[in-house]
C-alpha cells in the first residue's frame, strides 16, 4: 500500500522537478533518501530513567527504536566521561520515513505556535535539509501528562538531489511549508 506522501511524490512531484529542471531519464529526479531524528540527551547522561523516557518518547514520534549514541570523547567542562550516553539517533527508511514526513507536514508543524513556515535557509548545499524542533509535544503520539521534560530535536531529510534548490522543490513539492521570502 503506498503512503499519501508516495502518492504525491509520483503524481505531482516528479512531473513538476521534471519540468522545472528538465531531466531526461526518471532516475535523475531527486528523491528522499532517509531522514535522521536526532535528540541530545546530556542532561540525562546521570539519570537512566530520564533517558529511557527520551528514548520510548522518540520511538513513538518515529515508529522505530532509536539507537542510543555516546560521547566520542572526554569533556571535563560538561562533566562528560568517553562512552556515556548523550543523545538517541533513528533513520528511516522507506515507508516508516514516507509516515514521519506526512505526519510533520500535516499534523506537527501546523500545531507550532504562531507557525509561518520553516526556515528555506537551511540547506547544507549539497541538497540536504536540516529543520530543528524546540518540543516533543508537536507530535500527536506524545501524551503532554507523562512527559518529564521538554526536550528539542533535529531532524535531517537527506535527498537524492545535488543543489539546494532541487533540494527544495521536492520537499516544497511533498509539502513541506517554507516561509515566503
Amino acid at each position: 500500500m503506498a503512503t499519501r506522501i508516495k502518492e504525491k511524490y509520483v503524481a505531482e512531484a516528479v512531473p513538476a522537478l521534471k519540468q522545472k529542471f528538465g531531466y531526461k531519464n526518471v532516475m535523475e529526479i531527486p528523491r528522499l533518501a532517509k531522514i535522521v531524528i536526532n535528540m541530545g540527551l546530556g542532561d540525562c547522561k546521570d539519570n537512566a530513567k530520564a533517558m529511557e523516557m527520551a528514548v520510548n518518547e522518540l520511538t513513538a514520534i518515529a515508529g522505530q527504536k532509536p539507537m542510543v549514541t555516546k560521547a566520542k570523547k572526554s569533556i571535563a567542562n560538561f562533566k562528560v566521561r568517553e562512552g556515556m550516553n548523550v543523545g538517541a539517533k533513528v533513520t528511516l527508511r522507506g515507508a516508516r520515513m514516507e509516515e514521519f514526513m506526512d505526519k510533520l507536514v500535516s499534523v506537527a508543524l501546523p500545531r507550532v505556535r504562531d507557525f509561518r513556515g520553516v526556515s528555506a535557509k537551511a540547506f547544507d548545499g549539497r541538497g540536504n535539509y536540516s529543520l530543528g524542533i524546540r518540543e516533543q509535544l508537536l507530535f500527536p503520539e506524545i501524551e503532554y501528562d507523562k512527559v518529564e521534560k521538554i526536550r528539542g530535536m533535529e531532524i535531517v531529510f537527506v535527498t537524492t538531489a545535488k543543489t539546494d534548490e532541487e533540494c527544495k522543490e521536492l520537499l516544497a513539492a511533498l509539502g513541506m511549508p517554507f516561509e515566503q521570502a
